[in-house]
Order: C-alpha cells, then sequence, then structure tokens
C-alpha cells in the first residue's frame, strides 16, 4: 500500500484520461521498483557480502528481488532471503546518515520524494534521534512512510510527528479467493487455510506450501508443556526443561522470538476454545496425540495473563541479547507453576 501511494504521487496517476502516456514511463520504474525518487531503509545487518556498517543500499538488488517474489513477506522471511536469520537486524546510525543524505539531493525528475521505512521500529536510539529534525521538518516536497507492526516500539517523538493509519487483518474471503486464483488451490483448501491464517497472506502462503515453520513451533510446544505438566512433584523431569532450554537457545534469536510469538498464540487460542469461542479459533494442531480441547482447559482467565506477561518478558530479554538458555530455562519452570494453577 505504501508502495501504490509513492506511485500515486510520483507518477501522477490520477484517472484521467492522460494517464495512460504521461506515466507510462514512471510506472515502468515502480513495476521494476526502481524509481530514482522512491527511496527505501529496511533492516539489515552483516552477512557473507558485506562485512561492516550494513545500508539498505548494499541489499537493493535483494530488496527488489524480494518485493517482485514476496510482496507481503514477513521480517523474518527478509532475513532468511539475506542468510542473517540468526541475528538481528536493525536500521542503524549509518543508515539514518544515508537517509539525510539521499533527501537533501535534489529530485531525479523535479518533483516529490518519497522515503519508505519499512519496519520502522528496528530503528534504534541513534538512528532515531539522528531523524528526528528531518522527519519533523522534511525538505520540500519530500514525503516519509514510515511501516510498522508494532507502532510502541518506535520512540514517541518520532510517533508523535506521524498521522497514523491502521490496516486491520485481510479477511478470511480476500484470503480464499487469491489463494483459489493465483495459487490454483482448490476452494475447500483455500477457505481452510484462510481461516489458520488469521488474517495475514504470508502465513497462508507458508501453509500452502508447508514451510511456514509451525510444524516444528507445534513440536517444541507439545514437549515443552508435556514436560511443565509432569515437572511437578517430579524433580527428573526439570532435567527435560533444562534439555528442552538448552535446544531452543542453540538457534538463532530470530527465530527463538518466532517460536515464542508462536507459543503466546497457541494459549490465546486455547484460552478461546476453553471459554467456547470456537468460531475466533483457528489453530489446528497435526500432532496425533495432542488434542486442542483437552489442553485447552488448563489455559484460563486465572493464569493466561501470568503466561502472556512471562512469554513477552522472555522475548524483551532475547531482544536485548540475555543469556537464552537461562532466559528459556527461567521461563520453563515458571510455566510449570501456571498450568498448574487452578480456574478460579
Amino acid at each position: 500500500m505504501a508502495i501504490a501511494y509513492a506511485q500515486y504521487i510520483l507518477c501522477k496517476n490520477t484517472g484521467g484520461e492522460n494517464d495512460s502516456n504521461t506515466a507510462a514511463g514512471c510506472n515502468l520504474k515502480f513495476n521494476n521498483h526502481s524509481h530514482p525518487d522512491l527511496h527505501f531503509a529496511f533492516p539489515v545487518a552483516t552477512n557473507d557480502k558485506i562485512k561492516s556498517q550494513p545500508i539498505s543500499s548494499h541489499f537493493l538488488d535483494e530488496w527488489r528481488n524480494f518485493l517482485k517474489t514476496n510482496p507481503y513477506g514477513s521480517l523474518y522471511d527478509w532475513y532468511q532471503s539475506l542468510g542473517i536469520e540468526k541475528k538481528q537486524g536493525k536500521i542503524g546510525v549509518h543508515e539514518a546518515q544515508n537517509i539525510v543524505k539521499s533527501l537533501s539531493l535534489k529530485a531525479y525528475e523535479g518533483g516529490f520524494k518519497v522515503m519508505i521505512i519499512w519496519m520502522a521500529e528496528k530503528m534504534n536510539m541513534e538512528a532515531a534521534n539522528k531523524l528526528l529534525k528531518l522527519i519533523e521538518e522534511p525538505p520540500n516536497k519530500t514525503v516519509f512512510l514510515l511501516i510498522s507492526e508494532d507502532e510502541e516500539q518506535i520512540i514517541q517523538t518520532i510517533r508523535s510527528r506521524c498521522q497514523s493509519l491502521y490496516f486491520p487483518p485481510l479477511s478470511e474471503a480476500d484470503i480464499a479467493n487469491t489463494l483459489a486464483e493465483k495459487e490454483n488451490c482448490s476452494p475447500a483448501i483455500a477457505k481452510k487455510i484462510a481461516h489458520q491464517a488469521n488474517g495475514d497472506y504470508t502465513k497462508a502462503i507458508h501453509i500452502l506450501r508447508k514451510n511456514s515453520g509451525d510444524e516444528q513451533f507445534e513440536a517444541w510446544f507439545i514437549s515443552w508443556v508435556r514436560s511443565a505438566f509432569k515437572a511437578k512433584g517430579n524433580k527428573s523431569t526439570v532435567l527435560e526443561l533444562v534439555s528442552w532450554s538448552e535446544e531452543i537457545a542453540a538457534l538463532g534469536r530470530e527465530t527463538q522470538k518466532s517460536f515464542l510469538l508462536y507459543c503466546i498464540d497457541f494459549f490465546r487460542q486455547s484460552l478461546l476454545l476453553n471459554y467456547k469461542a470456537k468460531s475466533l479459533v483457528y489453530l489446528e494442531p497435526s500432532a496425533e496425540k495432542f488434542k486442542l480441547e483437552n489442553f485447552a482447559p488448563y489455559v484460563h482467565g486465572n493464569n493466561i495473563t501470568e503466561i502472556t506477561s512471562a512469554l513477552e518478558t522472555a522475548i524483551y530479554h532475547i531482544e536485548r541479547n540475555g543469556n537464552a538458555k537461562i532466559i528459556l530455562t527461567d521461563l520453563s519452570i515458571k510455566l510449570t507453576r501456571f498450568l498448574h494453577k487452578k480456574a478460579a
């Protein structure tokens, strides 16, 4: 949507009769995401190609290919495409300096300049402070579009200078129709996948292609909660939780964070099922000996807040490079206590 808006501004696509002639060349550049007055900034990290001070301009070829092949791609998908899924990408101060430099130049085509900052919440404090004045008083005919999945993570001084627009999840009908039309998916399967995707088209594609990673997340989750149930009054089972923590701690931090977000979602879905809101439950575990309806009664109003808070705290500490083994072991021990709480 941000790119479409930028295209409307830069190509003057007003819907008039002359658009096809006057805007044809401009629209062609947008098809390749190569318009000279369209600028991008996005989270990056060092990889085999760039060894130090990575900025978005070092990865423009990869970025354009990503936009073309995976326009609904997630941040983790982007990291995978760069081979940095075990690192935490960021928009750093060198990126901010490059943004200031790019926007200080005149527009190539004499009109507007548009800067799209994707995953703006990944700006660190140094970058945010560097860009604050520019965002507050941008040069003439310069538009900033900040895209975020977690607005609260953007510093308040920048958020207060922006106009917020909120985009709801896609409808199940839209996802199902698109899967049927563009992916040659049967309507019945498309409808089921659309329900499981919960408004996320990227997740729908991953489920269709069986590369969502949820199968592995599900296996880790089930192993975890089973050990947590057995651990009460059984000291030997604590070693299983420690072993589980070591296994997850050996993964990249982005994978750890994605898994813990999956756990939060799993517990919330269980809560909804426990309180008879079945129409809102889209999770369908594939493990043969694990039934969501049997697990759901253990997640209730008396423990869901503590469970969610513990998981969110673990994500917070992992993001800040805490010792993953200690964080996950502590989380596991807490879970044994929360799951054995009785409903009020």
